[in-house]
């Protein structure tokens, strides 16, 4: 039998730079190598420093977010002979994703920031070839290679589909008669686009180990709440803000939120609670981001798969060369991202156009870390005072602000329910707060008294 040796390479129990060393029958694997999204240079890193060079024989990426697949080109520059491998949606998103990295790390440079970009655009493109896109519910070993029903491997590999974005993965790796199963981000509900999670019930196979996310721990799920009802709240508040002649600013992340929510928007607008004439705004990454959600919409595991995004809802796209030209208009909607307003992102910089107008509303639809100016704004409400960045002066918040709960990711009740029914021998909480970690944990503890549960500190090996 093969144990497992597990290293949590994020940079603290956060939700940040996610990274996670496996060791099991003489092999090493990364699972995700993700950047932070707040840190700049280096400091954004996870601790990569901590796994010898050129010893790891794989690199697995559940997802295209930047906190799970935004160090890849510095993890595969140490690691030059380990294969990547992924889903065919994380594929093709993963490259426009860290593109655009490196465009920002470009500009950050060129505003003086004093970091030179972690890698380049040369560095990525000769990256993809070691990329190898694996299909959901197919086992293959760390090289890639197919594994059928009689082939034999001393570690192999399965994906299945997590429900969170496009493409996103939870994974299964069987060693030596043992397993263990690495979430990722997970949503066990469905969305408007991504049906929810489809991971295994280790019904007939134990589950030795089980990696799962603890976003949510910390926060309840409302009572008879339904994405559905959710989605009914949003329409109204839209319907408000435009009767008294405002318009809503909704910042989004690129990668997942835009697309569901032009989803939503077109949905919206077949039921007539939204105008079919109301502009739609999105910026030029998300446009890029929904063309592979498009292009794959029949080859994925996909709701409304006849939904041609940016053909069916028309969105205008915002980038760099239009966005001083853009202005504040009545019933409108501006989908920007990037989610948290981070700094000289879209929402941060048109979000300045919104806060001393009554009339508009800005609303918050998914996570946002407490510290971004996403959640900043979001604590300091209407009333409250804000500063978006250094070079933007303190000044009252006069628009809406206004929370709805659209998250890609899942309850605590969801994860709760999941491992009871999986029943791990072993349970790791990682890419949560300690509040968030702690509650899964004692949930856990209580649900499965037979269960070892561990929530490990950052660089400390665990014998599992």
């Amino acid at each position: 039998m093969s144990t497992f040796h597990f290293t949590n390479l994020t940079g603290g129990a956060e939700i940040g730079a996610n990274c996670y060393s496996i060791e099991t029958g003489g092999h090493r694997i990364l699972l995700d190598t993700g950047s932070h999204p707040k840190k700049a240079g280096t400091a954004g890193l996870p601790q990569l420093g901590l796994v010898p060079d050129d010893s790891v024989d794989a690199i697995i990426m559940s997802h295209a977010h930047q906190d799970h697949i935004g160090s890849l080109p510095v993890a595969m520059r140490r690691h030059p002979r380990a294969p990547v491998l992924m889903t065919e949606p994380t594929r093709l998103l993963g490259g426009i994703m860290l593109h655009n990295s490196v465009n920002v790390m470009l500009a950050e440079q060129a505003s003086g920031s004093g970091h030179a970009p972690l890698f380049s655009h040369r560095e990525v493109d000769s990256g993809e070839r070691r990329w190898l896109a694996r299909p959901l519910r197919q086992k293959f070993d760390l090289t890639g290679e197919r594994v059928g029903p009689g082939d034999a491997a001393e570690v192999t590999v399965e994906f299945s589909d997590a429900g969170h974005i496009l493409g996103s993965a939870g994974t299964l790796l069987r060693s030596g008669g043992r397993t263990l199963f690495y979430a990722g981000d997970v949503q066990f509900d469905d969305q408007n686009i991504s049906p929810g999670a489809d991971f295994p019930d280790f019904a007939k196979e134990p589950c030795d180990v089980m990696i799962m996310e603890s976003t949510y721990g910390s926060r309840a799920r409302p009572e008879g709440f339904t994405r559905a009802g959710e989605t009914e709240r949003l329409a109204t508040a839209i319907e408000a803000v435009f009767a008294r002649g405002g318009c809503v600013l909704m910042p989004l992340f690129a990668l997942g939120k835009t697309q569901e929510f032009l989803s939503i928007f077109h949905g919206l607008r077949a039921r007539g609670r939204l105008r079919r004439d109301c502009p739609i705004y999105i910026g030029g990454l998300g446009a890029k981001l929904t063309e592979t959600y498009d292009k794959l919409a029949r080859k994925t595991p996909r709701l409304q798969p006849n939904l041609d995004l940016l053909n069916d809802v028309a969105p205008f796209v915002v980038g760099a060369q239009n966005l001083a030209d853009l202005r504040v208009r009545p019933r409108r909607i501006f989908a920007l991202s990037s989610g948290m307003m981070t700094e000289k992102t879209l929402s941060n910089v048109f979000a300045r156009q919104f806060l001393s107008t009554p009339e508009n509303s800005i609303f918050f639809v998914g996570y946002a870390d407490p510290e971004s100016p996403a959640g900043r704004l979001r604590a300091a409400g209407t009333g409250g005072k804000i500063s978006l960045g250094p070079d933007h002066p303190e000044e009252t918040v006069r628009c809406g602000i206004e929370p709805f709960n659209f998250s890609a990711h899942a309850s605590r009740e969801t994860i709760r329910a999941y491992v009871k029914r999986a029943k791990p021998r072993k349970l790791i909480f990682v890419h949560g707060d300690p509040e968030s970690s702690k509650w899964l944990a004692d949930a856990a503890r209580e649900d499965l008294p037979g269960t070892e549960v561990l929530t490990p500190a950052p660089g400390v090996r665990v014998e599992l």
